[in-house]
């Protein structure tokens, strides 16, 4: 595993902001960690990389405690944080070449260029830091992040701040690094999990609600059925139908229904137009959006 977390546990005061939880990532994976604002997901972050002490509980980072190999577990970390502080007097690469040197890199140089090729730095590689925008800014960051070749990326908030083509691109660069490093990385923007991520970990009060691959969460969770008739249909005749929750008239004779077992809302709408003889036009199925299994875990 490169990330295990046992049980870990964060008090401030009399508010646990991290309260028990327990997973893993393995190399390869990108892992979504979502959560309302102040859930813990911040918090848990900076205990995996050592910026935070935890209250209990246990963290290890490619097989070396965070608490025991603190040093050691940072050389195997890239981290992007939320606030991404830099030093906004420094050109870029005069500030990336600092950054190497803490990490006493040989091939500084050499790593500076490919970092910010592989960021989509290039047109602003030249500019003091202070003088860019808040996207390019959080390229710095990552940049500064990938710089040592780190096993593993936590990423907090990677593209906040970024335009739509901005996104893509960093998407993308997420992508290619997974397939080699592993990957934690929270966001508040759904698409964004769903376009990376193969699994999401969700947490809530600083309490884990979920944690399974993402067809997995969308499959458990309703599911909706869009039939239009021929004819017009009484509406309280469907949602009498077993496994139906609510039923919605999206048109005179066109609704929506939703429930979490499909194939059984399918065969009772097909045994409603047979008693009836009513005549399905068309019959489509949907799931559940990650925003929507969001939304139910965390209200």
């Amino acid at each position: 595993m490169s990330i295990q977390i046992t049980n870990l546990t964060k008090i401030y005061g009399e508010q646990k902001a991290v309260n028990d939880i327990s997973f893993s990532v393995n190399q390869g994976e990108i892992v979504g960690f979502l959560g309302p604002n102040g859930a813990g997901k911040s918090t848990t972050m900076k205990i995996i990389t050592g910026y935070l002490q935890s209250d209990g509980g246990a963290v290890t980072v490619c097989g070396m405690d965070v608490k025991q190999q603190p040093l050691e577990t940072k050389k195997k970390i890239g981290y992007l944080p939320e606030s991404n502080a830099l030093y906004y007097d420094m050109y870029v690469r005069e500030y990336l070449a600092f950054a190497g040197s803490v990490y006493q890199l040989k091939n500084i140089a050499e790593r500076i260029e490919e970092c910010i090729k592989r960021v989509g730095l290039t047109p602003e590689a030249n500019k003091k830091i202070g003088q860019l925008s808040k996207g390019y800014k959080q390229r710095v960051g990552l940049a500064a992040a990938l710089l040592h070749n780190p096993e593993v990326l936590i990423l907090d908030e990677p593209t906040s701040g970024l335009d739509p083509n901005q996104i893509v691109e960093i998407r993308e660069v997420i992508r290619q690094l997974g397939q080699h490093k592993t990957v934690l990385f929270s966001s508040h923007i759904m698409q964004e999990v769903q376009a990376i991520c193969d699994r999401v970990i969700i947490i809530n009060k600083g309490n884990m609600v979920a944690d399974d691959k993402l067809e997995h969460l969308q499959k458990g969770k309703a599911t909706s059925l869009s039939i239009s008739f021929a004819e017009g249909v009484a509406i309280q005749s469907l949602r009498s139908l077993s496994g139906v929750d609510a039923v919605q008239s999206v048109s005179d004779k066109q609704y929506e229904l939703t429930g979490k077992d499909l194939s059984q809302m399918r065969k009772q709408v097909m045994q409603l137009a047979l008693d009836n003889n009513l005549n399905i036009i068309s019959m489509q199925e949907g799931g559940s959006s990650l925003e929507d299994v969001f939304r139910q875990l965390t209200l």
